[in-house]
C-alpha cells in the first residue's frame, strides 16, 4: 500500500515519509507500538510511537475481558487520540498483538485505524528510522460508543456454532491443534486439556505472513482461505486471542469476507471450562 488511504495496511515507506505527522501534538495522527516484550520499545522504536502493553493496557487484568468503554476511552484519550484520529499500529511477534489492538479499536467502532505491514521486525531489518525518545501528547476527550458485537464471538455462540457446523478456524500451530502441546514453548497462559474445539479446521496464522514479516499477496491469502469465502459465518480462535486477531484482520480487512467474528476467550477459556467438549487428532471421540 502506498499511502494511508489505500486500505487497512500502511507501507513502511509511506510511514517513513510521514513521520512528522505522528510526531506532532496535533490529534490527526497517532502511532502505537503494541508489544509483549517489555524491553523492545525502550531499546528503540519508530519516532512518534507510544508503547501500549498488550497484557497491562488492552485488557481488564481482573476480569481478563476487553477494556470497558470508559477504560478504553481513558487509554486512547490519555495518549492524545480523538474519535477522528488516524491510528497506526505495529508491534513485535508478527504483529499479533498489534492486530489485537486493531480488532479492539474496530470493536469500539474507531473508523480510522491502520496496521503497519511487516511490523517492528521489518522496520528494523530495513534500517528505517529509530529513536529512544518517548513522545508526550496532550490529552483528549475520547467517548467510546457501545461495542460492535458482530465482530466478537462469545462462548455460547461457539457452542451453537458446533451444532450448526459453522466454519471454525483454529489458527494455532498444528502441535497445539492436535493436542501434542498445551502452549508454545515459553508461554505461560496454558490450558488443562489439549486439542481443539470439535469441528474446527486448522489454519496456522503463520501461513499468512512472508519470511520478511509482511503479509502474503492478497491472491495467495484468498487461496489459503477459500473455504471461508463460501461460508455463511466464520469464527476464528487461537489460544489467548492474539493470533486469531491477525487472521480476523486478514479475512475481514484484506479479503473483505463478511460475518467473520473473533472468539476472544479462545482456547484458554474453552480448554479450561468444565463440561465443554474437546477433540484431539488421535481420537474421533469427544473427551
Amino acid at each position: 500500500m502506498s499511502n494511508a488511504g489505500d486500505g487497512p495496511l500502511v507501507s513502511p515507506e509511506w510511514l517513513a515519509e510521514n513521520l512528522d505527522r505522528f510526531e506532532s501534538d496535533d490529534a490527526d495522527y497517532r502511532l502505537f507500538e503494541v508489544d509483549i516484550q517489555e524491553d523492545a520499545y525502550a531499546s528503540g522504536h519508530i519516532p512518534g510511537a507510544t508503547r501500549i502493553d498488550w497484557e497491562a493496557d488492552l485488557r481488564d487484568t481482573e476480569t481478563f475481558d476487553v477494556l470497558s468503554p470508559d477504560d478504553f476511552g481513558d487509554l486512547l484519550g490519555g495518549h492524545g487520540v480523538t474519535r477522528e484520529t488516524t491510528v497506526v499500529l505495529y508491534g513485535d511477534f508478527f504483529n499479533w498483538f498489534a492486530a489485537h489492538a486493531y480488532w479492539l479499536l474496530k470493536y469500539y467502532r474507531h473508523e480510522n485505524v491502520l496496521l503497519l505491514d511487516g511490523g517492528r521486525k521489518y522496520w528494523l531489518d530495513n534500517d528505517f528510522p529509530m529513536t529512544t525518545d518517548q513522545p508526550e501528547f496532550s490529552e483528549q476527550d475520547y467517548d467510546a460508543p457501545s461495542p460492535d458485537e458482530s465482530v466478537r464471538a462469545r462462548r455460547t455462540e461457539v457452542e451453537q456454532a458446533i451444532e450448526d457446523e459453522t466454519c471454525l478456524l483454529d489458527v494455532r500451530a498444528p502441535a497445539e491443534f492436535r493436542g501434542d502441546i498445551l502452549a508454545p514453548p515459553g508461554w505461560n497462559e496454558g490450558v488443562q486439556r489439549g486439542g481443539h474445539i470439535p469441528g474446527a479446521e486448522n489454519m496456522p496464522c503463520r501461513l499468512t505472513i512472508q519470511a520478511d514479516r509482511r503479509f502474503r499477496p492478497t491472491d495467495k491469502l484468498a487461496d489459503l482461505f477459500g473455504q471461508v469465502g463460501d461460508a455463511d459465518e466464520t469464527i476464528v480462535y487461537c489460544r489467548i486471542g492474539e493470533r486469531s486477531a491477525l487472521v480476523w484482520f486478514v479475512l475481514t480487512e484484506l479479503l473483505g469476507y463478511e460475518n467473520v467474528s473473533y472468539y476472544y476467550g479462545s482456547f484458554v477459556e474453552w480448554g479450561n471450562a468444565v463440561g465443554l467438549p474437546v477433540e484431539s487428532a488421535t481420537s474421533a471421540e469427544l473427551r
